[in-house]
């Protein structure tokens, strides 16, 4: 499991992770959450996930609060 920080959150059920020494942000989507529903969350909250490639990219899944 790894950890970050929520960079972003939208209204349409995504945010992205800000991870420590990474330049891009990785995306992750409320279907992904786990013990944790989206509308909890809050931009600055800290999450662990794992990291799984899409067709789009890597995204975080197995998401929930550390």
């Amino acid at each position: 499991m790894q950890t970050g920080t929520i960079a972003r959150l939208t209204d349409k059920g995504f945010g992205f992770i800000k991870i420590e020494g990474q330049e891009k942000d990785l995306f992750f989507h409320s279907n992904e959450l786990v013990n944790v529903k989206f509308d909890e969350l809050r931009e600055g909250d800290t999450l662990s996930f794992e990291v799984a490639e899409s067709p789009k990219g890597p995204n975080a899944v197995k998401v929930s609060r550390a």
